[in-house]
C-alpha cells in the first residue's frame, strides 16, 4: 500500500517554496502571487508571479502570503500549495501524497494549524509539521542522533533561527524576525540614504547577490544600479560597492547574531563544548552571502560553515524525516 501514494517534503518558505521526492529537489518556486484587486481573483502563481513584482498596472498586487515566516494570507497560500503540488504530482491522482512541511520553531497552534490545513486543503491526504532546524540537520546529514551537541543556523527570507539538536530533538532554539527581506530592505534604505536614489526590491536583492559581502573583501566589487532620483524624480544611475553593502547590512546582521548568541548563552555547557568543536552549521538562502561564515565565526567565536547543499537541505531533510516519523514525532510540533 505503502507503493500507491507518495511522499513530499516541502520547504514553505516566506520567499520560497521547495519540494523534495525521492532524495531530490522537484519543485522550487517563488512563494508569490499575482491577484487582481478589483475581482479578487488570482492571476499568476510561484515564477509567472515573480516575474510581475514590480511590473504591473495598477489594480494587480503581487505579492507573498507568508510573513516573518509564518501564513498571513491562508488563502492564497492554500492556492499556491495546490499549485505547486499539482506541478508535482499531477492534475489527476488516485491517492494524494503524504507531506512533511517545514515552519518555524516556537509557531504557535494557530499558525500550525494554518500551516497544516493550508497544506490538506491544497491536495495533501496527510501532514506532519517540522521544525527547519530539525529539517536542516537531517538533510545536512549532521548525526543528531547521537547525545551530542549540533548547532544549526538558518537565514531564511522571512526570519532566522538557531537550534541546538541532541538525541534527534530541539534542546534550545531562538527565532528572530528579521531574514533575506529585511536585508534588501536595508540596501534599498541606504541607497536612497546615501545616493538620493529610491531602488525596487528586486534592484536591492540583484546587489545583494552580486555585490554583497558581510565581511571586507580582498577584491572590492561594485555593480552600476538604475533607479529614481529621490529629488527630480527622473531616471538616474549611480555605481554601489561591496562596502556600501557591507555598511548596509551591519545592523540587520547584528540583529541576527543577536538571537544566535541568545542560543549559544542558554546551551548546556556539555552540548557547548561538542559545538564549539564542530562549529555551526549554516542553511538557507541568506546564507549564500558571501563571507557570512566568516562573519559569524568572527563575532561569536564559534566556528561557522555552510551545508553542502544550503538552500535544499530543508526540503530534502522534511522528506527524510517523513520516512522516519516515528522516530522524531515526540519531538514535532503539534499540527
Amino acid at each position: 500500500m505503502a507503493l500507491l501514494y507518495r511522499e513530499l517534503g516541502i520547504d514553505l518558505g516566506t520567499v520560497n517554496t521547495l519540494i523534495a521526492e525521492g532524495g531530490e529537489i522537484v519543485l522550487s518556486e517563488p512563494t508569490m502571487a499575482a491577484i487582481d484587486v478589483d475581482e479578487q481573483k488570482i492571476v499568476a502563481l510561484g515564477q509567472e508571479a515573480k516575474d510581475m513584482y514590480g511590473r504591473v498596472p495598477e489594480g494587480i498586487q503581487v505579492m507573498y502570503p507568508l510573513r516573518d515566516g509564518v501564513i498571513a494570507d491562508y488563502e492564497v497560500t492554500e492556492r499556491i500549495l495546490a499549485y505547486f503540488i499539482q506541478k508535482v504530482c499531477g492534475p489527476v491522482r488516485l491517492f494524494k501524497p503524504r507531506a512533511m512541511v517545514t515552519v518555524p520553531y516556537g509557531v504557535t497552534s494557530v499558525e500550525g494549524r494554518a500551516a497544516h490545513e493550508a497544506t490538506f486543503r491544497a491536495g495533501s491526504r496527510e501532514v506532519i509539521l517540522v521544525q527547519r532546524a530539525l529539517a536542516a540537520a537531517v538533510g545536512a546529514g549532521l548525526p543528531i542522533g547521537t547525545p551530542s551537541g549540533n548547532m544549526v543556523v538558518y537565514l531564511g527570507g522571512g526570519a532566522s533561527e538557531s537550534a541546538v539538536i541532541s538525541v534527534n530533538g530541539i534542546v534550545v532554539a531562538n527565532t528572530v524576525r528579521v531574514g533575506g527581506q529585511r536585508l534588501d530592505e536595508a540596501i534599498a534604505t541606504y541607497v536612497r540614504h546615501k545616493h538620493g536614489l529610491v531602488i525596487g526590491e528586486t534592484t536591492a536583492e540583484e546587489l545583494k547577490l552580486k555585490v554583497g559581502s558581510a565581511v571586507p573583501l580582498d577584491t572590492e566589487l561594485s555593480l552600476e544600479v538604475q533607479g529614481r532620483d529621490q529629488v527630480s524624480g527622473l531616471p538616474r544611475k549611480v555605481r554601489v560597492t561591496t562596502a556600501d553593502i557591507e555598511e548596509a547590512l551591519a545592523d540587520p546582521l547584528a540583529q541576527i547574531v543577536s538571537g544566535v548568541r541568545a542560543t549559544l548563552e542558554r546551551t548546556p555547557p556539555e552540548l557547548t563544548s561538542d559545538i564549539i568543536d564542530r562549529g555551526m552549521m549554516l542553511c538557507g538562502g541568506g546564507s549564500l552571502l558571501r563571507g557570512v561564515d566568516r562573519y559569524f565565526t568572527q563575532v561569536t567565536g564559534v566556528p561557522a560553515y555552510l551545508a553542502e547543499e544550503p538552500v535544499a537541505c530543508l526540503a530534502l531533510g522534511a522528506e527524510r524525516v517523513l520516512k522516519q516519523v516515528e522516530l522524531f514525532r515526540r519531538f514535532l510540533p503539534p499540527s
